[in-house]
């Protein structure tokens, strides 16, 4: 449906033309009547139609991407917050980038709606113009979530060398330290004899899966059976691994499906301008 000022245009332009029947020997002319409300009527043509129609689809699944985006960045910021020792600043800001574009999407969706019903040029270019901005925001959270895959090993090996230091005089670097030997079963930063080649008392019970005393007590020993095998860095640098992985698949597979509104909006838009300037 076109807007009022395309209906008033058509009604305007409707006065100067007259329908009549002109007949010679040879010729019969004829100019059909035309309406000014058919006129007015005049939707775009199929395809640009068919599109409009493609963009409220994609507008509803740009509408999930944006909570798929919203739901990963908070998982991941909920997974590395409580190991925040072990990890640095930007480690956190990626998935607090998906976050940011997660709740920029829904905004981004309400202009792409909005556009297509109206049949708005302006609103469409603006929906086109911010999905570029957010495809952009995408890829360069997809190639962080890359680059950090490759530096989580070095940072986590030296954060948590300077925690154990730290192990027996703070309460909550030594919470951090039995929690994650415990949930990866893992010991010390290469190994359990970090603790022992340090002489911080003897290797932390959160080593062992003995039920033999408080975690923190002194009481795992490298004879006991039930002592973790695997360090720490290798099981929290795959754990972390994992969900950059995540940052950087979610970042360049949506960053596709962007791609794909992009196209459509930047076609529709072109089709309304064009059925103006027809006009």
């Amino acid at each position: 449906m076109i807007s009022k000022s395309e209906q008033d245009f058509v009604r305007s332009f409707v006065r100067f033309v007259r329908f009549r029947r002109i007949d010679d020997e040879s010729t019969t002319v004829r100019i059909y009547e035309l309406s000014a409300t058919n006129m007015a009527l005049l939707p775009l043509s199929l395809a640009p139609k068919t599109i409009k129609y493609l963009m409220f689809a994609f507008n509803f699944l740009f509408v999930i991407t944006g909570m798929v985006m919203l739901s990963i960045g908070l998982l991941i910021l909920g997974a590395f917050h409580q190991y925040q020792h072990f990890l640095d600043n930007s480690f956190f800001s990626v998935p607090s980038l998906l976050v940011a574009v997660g709740t920029i999407i829904f905004i981004i969706a309400f202009f792409g709606c909005c556009g297509a019903g109206r049949e708005s040029h302006c609103m469409i270019v603006t929906f086109c113009t911010l999905l570029i901005g957010v495809f952009i925001l995408e890829i360069i959270g997809g190639t962080m979530g890359y680059v950090m895959r490759a530096r989580v090993t070095s940072v986590a090996q030296q954060k948590m060398l300077d925690t154990m230091t730290k192990y027996n005089s703070s309460e909550e670097i030594q919470i951090v330290w039995d929690n994650l030997q415990r949930k990866f079963d893992c010991c010390g930063t290469v190994n359990a004899t970090d603790w022992i080649i340090k002489q911080y008392r003897g290797i932390p019970m959160s080593c062992c899966d003995d039920v033999v005393g408080a975690i923190g007590d002194m009481n795992c020993t490298l004879s006991s059976p039930s002592l973790h095998s695997e360090g720490c860095m290798d099981a929290f640098a795959h754990f972390a691994k994992k969900h950059a992985g995540k940052i950087a698949g979610v970042g360049m597979g949506l960053g596709v499906i962007q791609l794909i509104g992009i196209f459509l909006s930047a076609y529709l838009a072109r089709s309304i301008k064009n059925c103006y300037q027809t006009m």
